[in-house]
């Protein structure tokens, strides 16, 4: 699907850009880059794309999305290139290299841009053709700053070699549509041209939203199971009042009670150590945590829906989007709000923040912060840490992929865990660690309680130095 020699001649031959002034370069995604050009009074887009099998430059009619974060080799261009007088742009012979002479003031620079599948580059150098930046750095090749590159040299020392080989031959291809070869490349490209074509970015867009909503789907039907069976709790609390109205005809040792219930004779069964009041206790005690986690539950289905009507609200707005550029720029924006342009990028989080380089750590203040941050804000291979032998904070410790919590990292967050525990006066303290997935969660225990499993043991001092260099590091 790259473009071959004959078609870059064409392109070139239409696009016309000797004696036009580059105004800007925008770099929508790591390999595409767009010079604007003014030339007696009109404007063009020149799109460069170095994506494999897409290889191409041609004038693009779309509307082109700016970078959200300026990426370096726009940069360059603009403090190089921009307001640059163009006075020479050709291909060197058949070899898929074009050669752009740019004037300025300040001397004049060569773009070399190289249209080949598996060796694409945009390199620009200077009058003598030491290379002062490259759109893909290769040492190897030295395309690198202070390289030399050029190409037209090799040329020279290839084409004897060249003349003993037969030469292929290439066509123009007939593309339909109307307009010049370049309008019909665009709307080519824009539809099923490799990578950043709608056709592509499409079905990345499915996978990766389809994949969500049936990971949403499938976590909604457990909770929906949950709810099913916390949905009777009521019973709980009705057995308390039919035993403590009861009470006389509870013997000692008793297993069940027979009792009437509205017209129904129902039986409840009792614990035949206890007395009824005591009974019937357990049986409010176990309404009012039923009743609680309902409520949580009912909750987290509410939150599950709602994140599936945003995640299937946000693919109808990618599948909508026919500006392939602009569809790449949502694609690799993080989240919905990046594709909706409001809200916030990242969830909000209880508890405490802390962000040392490039690790974040994460401190629960209570059993509530504790729970809520194990259940939607830390993932399997987040290591957990948790003062021995007193109540206090959990503390979590965020994975980077390919890394391993360095011992620093974890006396900050052993120091964070003792500090925020009820063994703080002591001044040093032995903690439990291990990864979040090797924690389990105590059935009908309190709020947040898990026991941890494969845990080890650190033994930590607290440094008030570290302490108030944590402090300045709060995010």
């Amino acid at each position: 699907m790259s473009l071959n020699w004959k078609e870059i001649d064409l392109i070139l031959e239409e696009l016309d850009i000797e004696g036009a002034q580059i105004q800007s370069a925008v770099q929508s995604a790591f390999d595409v880059i767009i010079l604007r050009l003014h030339k007696k009074g009109e404007t063009k887009q020149i799109l460069i794309s170095l994506s494999p099998g897409a290889c191409r430059i041609h004038e693009t009619f779309r509307a082109v999305p700016k970078s959200d974060k300026p990426l370096r080799f726009a940069q360059f261009l603009s403090s190089r290139i921009v307001n640059g007088w163009i006075t020479e742009a050709c291909q060197l012979g058949d070899n898929r290299i074009i050669r752009i002479s740019v004037k300025r003031p300040d001397g004049i620079y060569k773009l070399y841009i190289r249209l080949w599948s598996n060796a694409a580059n945009f390199i620009v150098t200077g009058e003598d053709n030491t290379v002062l930046d490259a759109m893909r750095r290769l040492p190897k090749r030295g395309e690198i700053t202070g390289g030399i590159y050029s190409p037209e040299s090799l040329m020279e020392q290839g084409n004897g070699e060249a003349a003993k080989k037969p030469r292929r031959e290439y066509e123009v291809r007939a593309l339909s549509g109307e307009g010049s070869f370049n309008s019909k490349i665009d709307a080519l490209y824009a539809a099923q041209g490799g990578p950043l074509s709608l056709e592509t970015l499409r079905e990345q867009a499915r996978r990766s939203c389809e994949g969500s909503m049936g990971r949403i789907s499938a976590a909604l039907e457990k909770l929906r199971e949950k709810e099913a069976s916390f949905a009777n709790c009521e019973r709980l609390k009705n057995y308390g009042d039919i035993i403590l109205s009861n009470i006389a005809a509870v013997k000692p040792g008793d297993k069940w009670l027979e009792a009437d219930d509205n017209g129904e004779t129902i039986r409840i069964e009792l614990t035949p150590n206890l007395n009824p009041v005591l009974t019937a206790g357990k049986y409010y005690e176990q309404y009012k945590k039923e009743k609680n986690a309902l409520a949580e539950i009912q909750r987290e289905i509410a939150e599950g829906e709602n994140e599936l009507k945003n995640v299937t609200e946000k693919l109808n707005r990618l599948l909508s989007e026919t500006n392939p550029l602009v569809l790449a720029k949502m694609l690799k924006s993080r989240g919905a709000a990046a594709v909706t342009g409001h809200g916030k990028k990242e969830k909000s989080r209880p508890g405490l923040s802390f962000r040392r380089g490039d690790w974040l750590i994460i401190v629960g203040r209570d059993a509530s912060e504790n729970d809520e941050l194990l259940r939607r804000h830390v993932k399997g291979n987040d290591t957990w840490l948790h003062a021995r032998d007193y109540h206090g904070s959990y503390v979590f410790i965020k994975q980077r992929a390919g890394k391993t919590v360095p011992l620093d990292i974890l006396l900050d967050a052993g120091n964070l865990a003792i500090f925020y525990s009820k063994g703080r006066n002591n001044g040093a303290g032995d903690l439990f660690y291990t990864l979040v997935k090797y924690l389990r969660r105590v059935k009908d225990g309190p709020k947040g309680l898990v026991i941890p499993t494969q845990e080890k043991n650190l033994h930590v001092k607290l440094e008030d130095k570290r302490l108030r260099t944590l402090e300045g590091c709060k995010v």
